[in-house]
């Protein structure tokens, strides 16, 4: 799944869930930019970053908040 894809469903949703190689990670627009030369999605977390590859992505999916 290509990055760029990813964030444009992320814009829409305002918050997404991904898999990668088996690894969950939920993103949100105030820490997720797009970086297009290397087709990855940049996490800029408290004390980590992260770049996620498009070609790694396995799946997306929109995180339901639980209601009471």
């Amino acid at each position: 799944m290509k990055a760029q894809k990813v964030m444009e469903l992320l814009k829409q949703v305002g918050e997404l869930m991904v898999q990668v190689d088996g690894q969950v990670f939920e993103l949100h627009l105030h820490n997720t930019t797009y970086e297009p030369e290397l087709d990855a999605i940049k996490i800029d977390g408290a004390t980590e970053t992260y770049w996620i590859f498009g070609e790694n992505i396995q799946f997306a999916w929109i995180h339901k908040k639980a209601k009471d």
